[in-house]
């Protein structure tokens, strides 16, 4: 890794230069509405008849299976939508699914020490990020991270830096310049331009957008919702002046973004 970090440095310094029960009581009926219909949010008087007719058991039972879903969906990093926990999971529960969601957010965070965060209000779609945020100051160690993980850091590290958007042009020269080329298969990484454009998108860590009015057609990358939400500003921004051997402050402009970012976010992830 020590080598691979080593390659990181080089290449950065060019740049700058250029988861239902059985159960005998009858639940709440459901309606074969469609999936907008299935959203709407039911009721104080829906809830509260819906739960007099089931036992907590059988509520904290759907509970359960949903913690499951949402946990196994996760494992891929894949982002949750609320559309897919009523129709796959809370069924002809949806009468009560605010009382069932608020024991998931509970058993996440007291349990798993997790946090279910909405990160497309239009669409409803959540992932789960820990609470547990490491502790403050301590340095960023590349070593015990996973090989797509470090790489992820490098390419959001480059997003950051060109002011929070980049040609893909240029994430390919410096992969490039790591020995990582998008014609070839990756003893770690695989499908390089895969990984990148369709595992990190779908996992809304990258955003891949086409640039209006190219000809040929040009993209261009930008931090995902998830990365938004996970990632910190500021330890990008020390992994990148640690590589050249600065302080954060030679980048003041990116500086400032960092420390207003870490102010207002809550706990993140480190990579």
């Amino acid at each position: 890794m020590s080598q691979f970090r080593k390659r990181i440095s080089a290449s950065q310094s060019s740049q700058n230069k250029s988861r239902k029960p059985q159960t005998q009581s009858q639940p709440p009926e459901a309606d074969d509405d469609d999936e907008e219909v299935s959203l709407t949010q039911p009721s104080s008087s829906q809830l509260q008849r819906g739960l007099e007719r089931l036992t907590p058991a059988q509520v904290d039972s759907k509970m359960a299976e949903v913690v499951q879903f949402i946990l196994i969906k996760d494992q891929k990093k894949m982002p949750i939508k609320r559309a897919e926990i009523v129709k796959q999971v809370i069924k002809e529960y949806k009468n009560i699914y605010p009382e069932i969601m608020k024991r998931v957010n509970r058993t996440f965070e007291q349990t798993f020490g997790l946090k279910l965060v909405e990160i497309d209000v239009k669409n409803h779609t959540y992932i789960l990020i820990n609470k547990l945020e490491h502790v403050d100051g301590a340095p960023l160690d590349l070593n015990t991270s996973s090989p797509k993980t470090g790489l992820l850091f490098v390419i959001l590290g480059i997003i950051f830096m060109k002011g929070g958007v980049v040609k893909e042009a240029v994430i390919w020269n410096t992969l490039k310049k790591l020995r990582i080329d998008q014609g070839e298969k990756h003893e770690d990484f695989g499908d390089i331009k895969k990984l990148l454009t369709e595992e990190f998108v779908r996992q809304k860590y990258l955003e891949y957008n086409r640039i209006p009015h190219t000809e040929p057609q040009e993209f261009e990358f930008h931090w995902g919702l998830r990365a938004e939400k996970e990632v910190s500003k500021l330890k990008v921004l020390n992994f990148i002046a640690q590589l050249h051997d600065q302080q954060p402050q030679t980048w003041a402009s990116q500086h400032k973004e960092a420390m207003e970012a870490e102010a207002t976010a809550g706990p993140r992830v480190s990579l």
